[in-house]
């Protein structure tokens, strides 16, 4: 398999922590979101994704998946030890509305074709880019802190597609200064899951196209 990632994307980062936790061999193939006009944007990488996003998974067949919610679900299926997902429908749909919360509501607003967008096209100042950032942070972040079951982990002790989401977006937060202090359940959610080797390998640093 080959994972077309870039360090600091929270989509690549979700599908690093699912494999690792899977343990899944894979090749790391980076494409960098600014370098050289953003080499997602390239000939070469439309080949591979027309909508010249990361992540992309190779597999072993020649078929590419996308989308990072799309590639944990196709993961859970082939690969279903340990599930991403609890075995009660009720619990699966928790976990996949808390896991939404994050892909489909926060990330878009605040990832960084939208930021630029935010720069470029409607000409806004930095500071008014970081207040949108933090704005759609915590509106996101006060549902999560209400959505989340009991600990260690954000649904109990078994790690779910909620856990892989939320520490990449509980990073980027904290890289664009977002203060979390009214997210205690949050913080301790992600604490307990840093600590584990499939997610402390899959942390930006740790990557090799990291800067």
């Amino acid at each position: 398999m080959k994972l077309y990632t870039y360090f600091r994307s929270s989509a690549a980062y979700r599908v690093r922590i699912a494999l690792n936790l899977k343990g899944i061999a894979y090749e790391s193939v980076p494409i960098h979101l600014t370098k050289d006009g953003g080499q997602h944007r390239s000939e070469n990488y439309r080949a591979v994704n027309p909508h010249m996003r990361v992540p992309s998974l190779a597999l072993d067949s020649g078929e590419v998946l996308t989308q990072s919610l799309a590639i944990l679900d196709y993961l859970d299926e082939v690969y279903p030890k340990p599930a991403l997902l609890p075995a009660d429908p009720v619990q699966r749909a928790h976990v996949r509305a808390f896991s939404q919360v994050i892909a489909c509501d926060i990330h878009p607003l605040n990832n960084l074709g939208t930021l630029q967008a935010l720069k470029r096209e409607m000409k806004k100042e930095q500071p008014e880019i970081d207040a949108w950032y933090h704005y759609w942070i915590h509106a996101g972040f006060e549902s999560l802190e209400a959505m989340i079951g009991p600990g260690p982990y954000s649904f109990g002790n078994q790690v779910t597609m909620a856990d892989v989401c939320l520490v990449p977006q509980m990073f980027n937060a904290r890289r664009l200064k977002v203060p979390l202090d009214k997210y205690p359940k949050l913080v301790a959610a992600d604490a307990a899951l840093l600590k584990l080797p499939a997610f402390d390998k899959a942390r930006p640093e740790n990557q090799p196209d990291a800067e």
